[in-house]
């Protein structure tokens, strides 16, 4: 039973995990994006509209899992960065307020996704996600160890691969001592040369594509290509926003954090729960994050705060 609630809990937990990332780099250079949920429903629209385009170009006889699999990716990606470069449009070139241009974008993301979602082929977007499952089908020789760590499907371990890579980035690389910097004084990066809004822009871009994936990773990969247009991506766009602030906008902590998000998910099904019961269980991922947030705040420690910028539109005019 523990074995089996880890794996459900890693698998789920990265739903949350491709949000975190994503919502971290954007965060990291200043910009708060309320759009992820409806980012993540383009990103999951995205890999559907990938997925039957890769049919309707090498038709649906021998399906080879990597190709498909590159077509879910990529669409999925460009559909998500368009929504980031929408709220990029909007907040930092036009300076419209980050928190309405992000739920404007969410109920725009989801909205879309569900209209034209409607008129996409499920069975085949079925066949694809247990087409791709099949790329990694050697973990049952290896027991306990194989269903653990070798039991995903490869978004699984690209958003563990991305959280890492981020973690160094921002840490080890002098462009994430950029981005650092623009995320706490943008007037002070500014006047060091550094290229404020072309940071901002191709960080938003970036970090809404991974967004993006944990849509995709919903619809295919989680839930195995059976819902779609019913799927409540929003509702986990908003739990990945809420591990941002309970990881403290680190992603290595943003990988633990997913998992016991993850884990309260899919309790419920592990045991006997009423109603009421179910709704305290889905109420829990936010109480921790308050929670952190008041521990934080007491600590009062600059490492685990947000970056000093985060929010404020950023004129140049006025440095």
């Amino acid at each position: 039973m523990f074995v089996s609630l880890l794996t459900g809990a890693i698998a789920m937990g990265v739903v949350y995990l491709f949000g975190c990332i994503g919502e971290t780099l954007i965060e990291k250079v200043g910009n708060l994006n309320l759009g992820i949920p409806g980012i993540m429903a383009l990103g999951a629209l995205g890999g559907a509209i990938g997925v039957n385009l890769y049919f309707a170009i090498f038709g649906t006889g021998d399906i080879i899992g990597v190709f498909l699999m590159i077509f879910a990716i990529l669409f999925s990606a460009i559909f998500a960065a368009l929504g980031g470069l929408i709220y990029s449009f909007l907040t930092v070139t036009l300076q419209a307020n980050q928190n309405v241009t992000g739920l404007v974008l969410t109920t725009f993301g989801v909205g879309f996704m569900k209209f034209i979602g409607s008129s996409i082929d499920h069975d085949l977007f079925t066949r694809a996600s247990r087409s791709i499952k099949k790329l990694f089908s050697f973990y049952p020789d290896l027991g306990w160890f194989g269903e653990i760590f070798l039991s995903y499907g490869f978004l699984v371990y690209l958003a563990f691969i991305l959280a890492i890579t981020l973690h160094l980035v921002l840490k080890k690389t002098k462009v994430g001592l950029f981005l650092r910097s623009i995320g706490e004084s943008p007037q002070t990066a500014d006047a060091q040369g550094i290229n404020v809004t072309s940071y901002k822009y191709i960080c938003i871009l970036i970090g809404s594509a991974i967004a993006g994936l944990g849509g995709l990773y919903y619809v295919m990969d989680r839930s195995g290509g059976t819902t779609f247009v019913e799927a409540n991506i929003e509702a986990f766009g908003w739990l990945s926003v809420a591990l941002v602030i309970f990881s403290m906008w680190r992603p290595t902590i943003g990988m633990a954090g997913s998992i016991v998000f993850g884990a309260l998910t899919i309790l419920p099904s592990y045991i006997n729960v009423s109603n009421i019961q179910l709704k305290l269980f889905a109420m829990l991922p936010y109480i921790f994050t308050v929670i952190v947030l008041i521990i934080t705040s007491i600590l009062d420690a600059k490492s685990s705060k947000p970056p000093q910028g985060l929010g404020i539109n950023y004129f140049r005019e006025e440095r």
